[in-house]
């Protein structure tokens, strides 16, 4: 079963599109290198959050790899702008943030900005590989609650999200799940 598994994981990565977007070229290479040992064969890179999101739409990658902190447009910016629908042409792109600022206040705001996990630097290429066979695997679906876009929160008591969404719409049933991860 363990190898069955393993089959369908490896043919999973083999087939997925990641667009990492990092000012650091020397970060983005270590990504690179991390997504190869893993087994993607399909790598984008941009140097910058413009770049960035003419990527996503470029290439409609299967996989986001995003940094957070990053000059002119930082990767909470250029999360709200993709987490658009109807202004930008591909919202549901699922969305890594990985950075090496992981104070609270920052994984609450990758939550309300619709991130689909949250990921420390230095990262781990079984941690990258565990996120997007998660993500890809087991897809959560977007939802739209108030001013919030985004995968459906894992856990119905996410205060933060009903903050932003409103007593209305944060009462709406939710999956629950386990929170938002960080390693």
């Amino acid at each position: 079963m363990a190898s069955l598994l393993s089959k369908k994981v490896e043919k999973l990565v083999h087939a997925v599109d990641v667009l990492i977007v990092d000012d650091n070229q020397f970060m983005r290479k270590v990504v690179r290198n991390l997504l190869v040992n893993v087994g993607v064969r399909t790598i984008y890179e941009a140097g910058d959050g413009v770049s960035g999101l003419e990527a996503i739409r470029t290439f409609a990658p299967d996989v986001v790899i995003l940094d957070w902190e990053m000059p002119l447009l930082d990767g909470g910016e250029v999360a709200r702008i993709v987490r658009s629908p109807g202004v930008f042409p591909v919202p549901d792109v699922p969305i890594i943030m990985l950075s090496g600022h992981v104070e609270r206040w920052r994984v609450e705001r990758a939550q309300q900005l619709g991130i689909n996990e949250f990921l420390k630097k230095p990262v781990s290429g079984k941690a990258l590989l565990d996120r997007m066979v998660a993500i890809l695997a087991h897809p959560r679906p977007m939802v739209r609650l108030g001013n919030y876009y985004g995968p459906q929160p894992r856990r119905p008591d996410y205060a933060p999200l009903r903050r932003a969404a409103g007593a209305s719409a944060a009462r709406a049933p939710m999956a629950p799940a386990m929170p938002m991860r960080e390693h």
